[in-house]
């Protein structure tokens, strides 16, 4: 298969910084549209796997699954997409689109396993794909999404990870007015979960280890702000919420948050600890709740979020870098100085 030689920034080590890297990239196929890529946002996730720290990375790794861009050429049978037009890439650019997941547009959990962005096997030129830390993408058009210019396109950006990853669980468990939602953690995950609550209807609680966060969680649309380390702040919500979204990374006492649901609520976890949570079985017996996860969302909801978010203004809440500030920012990453995610301006890489 025909290939383009072009630029992008990655690592060909666990150890080594991110540098500028040259890869291939398919010709664009029938079915194929290829984006210039104007903004990438940065994940936790890059880091993760530029580090190897879930293990399986293959290198050289080019991180990078929150793509913004414009559409620079066409297949000959792509029918939903024009040069010209304003793009989006995810976490995933393929799946075996047979099993009954990918026929209920749940890619996210397609029984083959979907082709991830980056640090997936290629289907098409072989060895492993290559993420948005580039020049540009070429991505089969059923797994492009639709951009609205009505939004701050930089910003737009992590909503390919962070806002499907907190808008699909909302929508799957019915959050809307009348309910009272909590939010565990104000970060990249955290704080879309509480702009997406806020804008479906829903009385919004923020749970926080730090007080120097009530004033931001507030900005965000937070209708009360709880400071998580304060037995009776706690106590005065127990038994009070609907469903909570467990935006945390790291290790904390789920029973704690569990308590807090009424009868026949649900927490649902998003953020991704490394180590196993323990769960008393009578947080979850005494009040017929329930302890669930959810992973990203498929296109078609994807699509649906993005659509949302142009309707109510939603956008992240960024800092917008250079390429060459990449290996700043994920030591940044590591020590939380950020509010709330970092895009990567691409026109920077030369």
């Amino acid at each position: 298969m025909e290939t383009k030689n072009i630029k992008a920034f990655g690592t060909e080590a666990a150890e080594a910084p991110l540098k500028t890297l040259d890869i291939q990239r398919r010709a664009v196929q029938a079915h194929d549209v290829e984006i210039e890529i104007l903004y990438c946002g940065i994940c936790h996730s890059d880091l993760h796997s530029a580090r190897n720290e879930w293990h399986g990375t293959m290198y050289p790794i080019v991180p990078g699954h929150e793509i913004v861009g414009r559409v620079v050429k066409i297949g000959d049978h792509v029918k939903n997409f024009k040069v010209g037009q304003l793009a989006g890439v995810g976490c995933m650019v393929d799946s075996c689109r047979e099993c009954e997941h990918c026929k209920n547009d749940l890619e996210q959990y397609c029984d083959e396993g979907n082709i991830l962005t980056f640090n997936s096997a290629d289907k098409h030129l072989g060895g492993h794909t290559f993420g948005g830390y580039s020049q540009s993408i070429v991505v089969d058009e059923n797994y492009v999404l639709h951009i609205s210019d009505k939004l701050d396109l930089a910003g737009v950006a992590p909503l390919l990870c962070a806002g499907i990853t907190t808008y699909s669980p909302l929508k799957h468990w019915k959050v809307g007015p009348g309910q009272k939602v909590g939010i565990v953690g104000i970060g990249g995950l955290g704080h879309m979960g509480i702009k997406l609550a806020k804008a479906m209807g829903a009385h919004v609680v923020v749970f926080t280890t730090s007080v120097s966060k009530f004033d931001a969680a507030k900005s965000l649309g937070a209708d009360e702000v709880v400071l998580s380390t304060d037995p009776e702040q706690m106590a005065k919500h127990a038994k009070s919420l609907n469903f909570i979204l467990d935006c945390v990374s790291a290790e904390h006492n789920i029973d704690s948050y569990l308590n807090l649901l009424k009868v026949d609520g649900t927490l649902t976890l998003v953020g991704a600890p490394m180590e196993p949570l323990p769960v008393t079985s009578f947080s979850l017996l005494l009040g017929r709740r329930s302890f669930a996860g959810s992973a990203i969302g498929g296109i078609a909801e994807t699509q649906e979020m993005l659509d949302f978010c142009a309707e109510h203004n939603i956008t992240a809440d960024i800092e917008l870098i250079g390429i060459n500030e990449i290996n700043d920012a994920y030591e940044r990453l590591l020590k939380g100085d950020i509010k709330y995610r970092f895009v990567i301006d691409m026109a920077s890489l030369k």
